[in-house]
């Protein structure tokens, strides 16, 4: 992977619904651009992103997702009302930002729900897509949700009933992330926060399939943690508000776009048969799966692979 490169840029951007966007510009402003799609949803993005993409041939385009990061108003605050916040609203916001910085075409890179949300995008906008370059591959639909939040008990049964009793006593184990959110929108703060920590608990275990796996310390940050609580239950209580098998029946959209679809073996959180489901209905998308690798970059060789693909597709404009 390439070192991590300083954002030049950076701005708020009002998009609607009072809502305003943070983004950040980073490697070469005369390169070909491509947008960084972060996950969660409710991570928010950091510079770190550049480090899978040449600096000298990229424009790297990094942007907090409604809510999230420095974008206002944040779904931290609890008086903050998501129902202006939905995928939808984030493609909307991606146009706008393109706009704004006066982009054409633009290649775009996404991780878990971002791969979701940026093949939402390319379906929705794929006249302004050069590429698409996806890993820990998700396509935000009901069974998804339910493995992670409900089947995944199969893998770590004592930490799920942890985790479903967190939910309250009438909590539909098969609706945790609906639960969740109803107690991370309560007026009293110790239930809140309480929730919040459960529920990144449960984020830590589903990830932690690959040797040597340690906590994500973002999640010591009580703002982080409420945020990207906050923010990805009310996306998994919706669907991530997506019709059933949406973005598998739309790939004719984008068959065109060349893509590489990245997987670990071992990613439990995000099993490979989504990516391996995409890429068969998908003529001009690579397969590829990392053997020793779960669901970050950081494990098995998922960032060499993510390298490997955008050095592949920085001659395209």
């Amino acid at each position: 992977m390439y070192p991590t490169s300083t954002p030049h840029t950076s701005g708020h951007l009002t998009v609607s619904q009072g809502h305003r966007v943070f983004w950040q510009e980073a490697g070469n402003p005369h390169g070909t651009p491509i947008l960084m799609v972060h996950g969660g949803p409710g991570s928010g993005a950091s510079p770190t992103w550049s480090r899978f993409t040449d600096p000298d041939r990229y424009r790297v385009i990094l942007l907090d997702q409604r809510g999230t990061g420095r974008s206002t108003p944040s779904a931290g605050d609890v008086d903050t009302d998501l129902s202006t916040n939905t995928t939808a609203h984030l493609i909307d916001d991606f146009e706008a930002l393109r706009t704004h910085l006066g982009i054409e075409r633009w290649h775009v890179l996404g991780a878990s729900w971002g791969s979701c949300l940026g093949l939402a995008y390319a379906q929705a906008h794929p006249d302004h897509v050069i590429s698409l370059v996806l890993f820990a591959v998700t396509a935000g639909t009901r069974t998804e949700i339910t493995w992670i939040t409900h089947d995944m008990r199969r893998v770590f049964p004592d930490q799920w009933e942890d985790f479903y009793a967190a939910a309250g006593p009438d909590a539909d184990p098969r609706a945790l992330p609906a639960a969740y959110a109803r107690l991370l929108a309560d007026p009293d703060p110790h239930i809140r926060d309480t929730a919040a920590k459960a529920w990144c608990r449960w984020e830590d275990t589903h990830v932690a399939t690959a040797p040597g796996f340690t906590p994500d310390p973002r999640y010591d940050d009580p703002d982080f943690r409420y945020t990207f609580a906050r923010a990805v239950t009310h996306y998994w209580a919706n669907d991530c508000f997506l019709a059933p098998g949406q973005l598998l029946e739309q790939i004719p959209q984008v068959a065109h776009i060349p893509a590489v679809l990245i997987n670990g073996r071992l990613d439990i959180s995000g099993p490979s048969d989504t990516a391996y489901d995409l890429a068969r209905h998908w003529k001009a998308a690579e397969l590829v799966i990392v053997g020793d690798a779960a669901h970050t970059a950081s494990t098995g060789g998922i960032g060499a692979a993510v390298v490997t693909a955008t050095d592949h597709f920085a001659h395209l404009d």
